[in-house]
């Protein structure tokens, strides 16, 4: 379409006589594609050739790249498509195809452009303006073609330069190389000639001792045979002695056996008449020894409290051996009371084992009699635990504490048993004291089981 001079839109002139006598060139081709893309956007599908029709809802960029040679077709051979292409140009560059219809584009403008809205407005000389577009395109192509054809002329050259320098550079290199390797070669031939004169001298002195290695055999050899045989001989002879030495044990036994008899003849006599006497005296057995006639001062029995006076400190492991040493000794501690004094940090059940592991030790250690006391008030259900050998475990009966339960077996303890009762607490400790056994503190014992 073209306007009137009033500015309303007339039919577009047919130029029947006006066409292309040659392809589009492929970079006004190009363009074209592009502006019919664009352009596409604005028309309704009804506007549209059917081939285009799939191509409507395409984005501008995807439709000239699927559609580009459908729109081509389009373009060239639907009139009233292209006109309507045109229209839509017109308005989106008016002042360039305003210049186009009165002939003078302006000299400005990219010769691509030009021969593309040409094409598609179809103005009076098109088809000039697209050849001189097209030439000016393959004008512009070829120089740019000769500038990076110049510029990768230059680019070749110099890497001729750089690759000849290099090979310059390289060919002194591999000859310094080489005269190197030269020389080394010559050296490796020397150490090679010193290693094979060495290789003969070592095969002659390994010649040399297998050489004497076979005659070492061979004496060895000698050597054995005849201490086999002496060996054998020896055999014979101590077969010969042991037999000996056997008949005279047989003979020695029989003479023995004859003697023992007699004697304990003899023996069994003076038995049976000093026991047939004893029964016609009715002797009683003898109830004092001749010591106990001498007069003197006897020492008076020791106790928990007579090794609380000797000169130890409360804190001395030396002073709880002591009291372990006592005849018949039983020792009482009070568990959780110790543990949480030595290591509160660990687990209950840790506790438990660690302590009860050191009473075993002291126990097989001292002879005494152990018991340890564990409070299970607060237990819901018995605690699974394989006491130690020479180790007593006793937990508490719900509602009764551990202290209780101490002070029970102190006092079921027959007056003058010696019992020691390792516990921090103090109502304990004279608890027990009263009832007359040793209160030690939880302390002593850690120290003493430190030692074993």
């Amino acid at each position: 379409m073209q306007e009137t001079p009033g500015g309303e839109p007339r039919p577009e002139r047919q130029h029947a006589a006006e066409a292309l006598d040659r392809p589009l060139p492929e970079r006004v081709r190009h363009k074209v594609v592009t502006l019919t893309s664009d352009a596409l956007g604005a028309l309704t599908v009804a506007e549209l050739p059917a081939p285009l029709r799939q191509y409507a809802r395409f984005t501008p960029a995807r439709r000239a790249r699927f559609g580009g040679n459908a729109m081509a077709a389009a373009l060239e051979t639907d009139t009233a498509f292209r006109q309507r292409i045109a229209a839509r140009l017109r308005e989106l560059d008016p002042e360039l195809t305003e210049a186009l219809r009165v002939g003078s584009p302006p000299a400005a403008a990219d010769p691509v452009d030009v021969a593309a809205l040409a094409y598609v407005t179809r103005p009076e000389g098109w088809v000039k303006l697209v050849a001189a577009a097209g030439e000016e395109a393959q004008r512009a192509q070829a120089e740019k073609a000769g500038e990076e054809a110049t510029r990768e002329l230059a680019r070749l050259r110099a890497e001729l330069a750089q690759a000849r320098e290099a090979g310059r550079d390289g060919g002194e290199r591999h000859r310094a190389e080489l005269e190197a390797a030269r020389r080394e070669m010559d050296g490796l031939n020397r150490r090679l000639r010193s290693a094979q004169s060495d290789v003969k001298r070592g095969e002659a002195a390994l010649r040399k001792l297998r050489a004497e290695l076979e005659e070492v055999r061979a004496q060895a050899a000698a050597q054995k045979a005849a201490s086999d045989s002496e060996a054998r001989r020896l055999r014979a002879r101590a077969a010969e002695a042991e037999s000996a030495l056997e008949a005279g044990r047989r003979a020695a036994r029989e003479d023995r056996g004859v003697a023992d008899m007699r004697v304990r003849l003899l023996l069994d006599t003076v038995l049976d008449a000093a026991q047939g006497l004893r029964r016609e005296l009715a002797l009683p057995p003898a109830a004092q020894h001749p010591a106990d006639t001498v007069e003197a001062v006897e020492p008076g029995r020791m106790s928990p409290k007579d090794v609380a006076r000797r000169a130890l400190s409360e804190e001395d492991p030396a002073l709880l051996d002591q009291l372990l040493a006592l005849p018949q000794v039983h020792l009482l501690v009070d568990g959780y009371n110790v543990t949480k004094t030595g290591y509160p940090t660990m687990p209950l059940e840790k506790q438990r084992l660690r302590l009860l592991g050191g009473l075993a030790v002291l126990a097989a250690q001292s002879g005494a009699e152990v018991t340890c006391v564990f409070d299970g008030a607060e237990l819901v259900s018995p605690v699974l635990l394989a006491p130690p050998r020479g180790v007593r475990v006793l937990f508490s009966k719900p509602g009764q504490t551990a202290d209780e339960l101490i002070r029970r077996l102190v006092r079921a303890e027959p007056a003058g048993r010696p019992v020691v009762v390792v516990s921090t607490d103090r109502e304990v400790a004279d608890g027990v004291a009263e009832a007359g056994a040793r209160p030690v503190a939880s302390a002593l014992l850690l120290r003493r089981l430190a030692r074993t």
